[in-house]
């Protein structure tokens, strides 16, 4: 197995592992999201290959912020179905620390739902520590205030 970045030939790949975790969208949406990711220097995106088989993807970016230090966070961790608990998960974050690293990053930060109990305890075997619980808001833009 190998982890190199993400290119644009993986689309129909990265589409369904996309899937997997549970966000649904179409082959021209995720093409417009790869182009826009793997154009900044800010991101890192890539995959873990075995052969020509995709077995999994991350993406984390640099989040530059007012009140603490600039930080990692890795926004997607998708292994496939069927190649989970075989490392490819584990190597996916061991390149995006490695990323992290290389860019002087001190943090790398993630979330994970607070239902998805097998991701937290994966994030903990690498470390990881649960440091908040929160609540996601969301607002589409183009509405008015209230």
């Amino acid at each position: 197995m190998q982890v190199r970045l993400l290119r644009a030939s993986d689309l129909e790949r990265t589409t369904e592992l996309l899937r997997q975790l549970g966000y649904h969208m179409s082959l021209s949406e995720v093409a417009s999201r790869i182009a826009n990711v793997t154009a900044s220097d800010a991101h890192y995106a890539a995959v873990a290959v075995a052969g020509e088989k995709l077995l999994g993807l991350v993406h984390v970016f640099e989040r530059p912020a007012l009140e603490r230090p600039c930080q990692a966070v890795v926004q997607s961790l998708v292994v496939d179905e069927g190649a989970r608990k075989t490392g490819v998960g584990r190597e996916l974050m061991i390149a995006a620390e490695a990323w992290a690293r290389l860019r002087g990053l001190q943090h790398l930060v993630l979330h994970t739902r607070i239902d998805r109990d097998h991701a937290r305890a994966f994030y903990e075997r690498l470390g990881y520590q649960r440091a908040a619980t929160a609540h996601l808001m969301s607002k589409p833009l183009g509405t008015k205030p209230t």
